[in-house]
């Protein structure tokens, strides 16, 4: 946010927060209906660890081809981001001990959430972000071909048996999760680079903090709807 010293521009900053506060949403407007389908509404919570929570500063997420107002989300504060680190931590203690055929499947039943959605979520990268309909989808695409490519992965993960210097010995490598991932991905990919990282990292036994860019909240929103949403295994 830029601070203007000027009195008559702050009278114009607090006209046009004024002004932000009785605006009307695209996702109250039936031509955008594919929002609620996703799970979004007027305001949104920005944080998910588990339970959708937010206590941070609240942000609109505007339409880059008419400036107009998307729907509102309330971002993380610091302690949201530390509570949510220990969650990871304590996480991770139990899926890095989950197979990794098992992580596998977990993936490739997001994998599928997202190919259920694609359509939507393809409309909402174009409405948030700004791309072509076909990108977009093509984008979410790529989040569900890495799902594909990790759930095959979790099967031939593998290490190495090397000999030893001592008798009747053998060396043996053997893989290990790192714990928590951190992704930051930039507007312009805001589906497909989480993708990329998150499929790989949950395979391998890692657990993931992402931080989606600052214009597109609403992306980030529905992408950890869709994968929380999978079938329970």
């Amino acid at each position: 946010m830029v601070i203007l010293n000027c009195a008559s521009k702050k009278l114009f900053l607090i006209h046009r927060l004024a002004s932000t506060r009785s605006m009307s949403y695209l996702v109250d407007n039936p031509k955008y209906s594919f929002l609620k389908e996703l799970g979004i509404s007027a305001k949104n919570l920005g944080v998910y660890n588990g339970k959708w929570t937010g206590s941070g500063e609240t942000v609109t997420s505007l339409c880059p081809a008419n400036n107009q107002p998307i729907a509102q989300v309330t971002n993380g504060n610091l302690a949201d981001f530390e509570a949510t680190v220990e969650l990871c931590r304590t996480a991770w203690k139990s899926w890095s001990d989950v197979t990794a055929p098992k992580r596998g499947e977990i993936v490739r039943q997001i994998g599928d959430a997202l190919r259920r959605k694609k359509t939507s979520l393809g409309k909402l990268v174009s409405l948030e972000m700004g791309k072509i309909l076909t990108e977009g989808e093509g984008e979410v695409q790529e989040y569900i071909d890495i799902c594909d490519y990790a759930t095959g992965l979790s099967r031939s993960l593998e290490g190495k048996v090397l000999p030893s210097e001592r008798p009747g010995h053998d060396l043996m490598e053997l893989w290990n999760p790192v714990g928590v991932v951190g992704v930051i991905s930039a507007f312009n990919f805001p589906v497909a680079v989480y993708g990329w990282n998150s499929a790989i990292a949950m395979v391998c036994g890692d657990v993931v903090l992402w931080k989606g860019a600052p214009t597109t909240p609403l992306c980030s929103i529905a992408e950890i709807g869709r994968a929380s949403c999978r079938e329970r295994v």
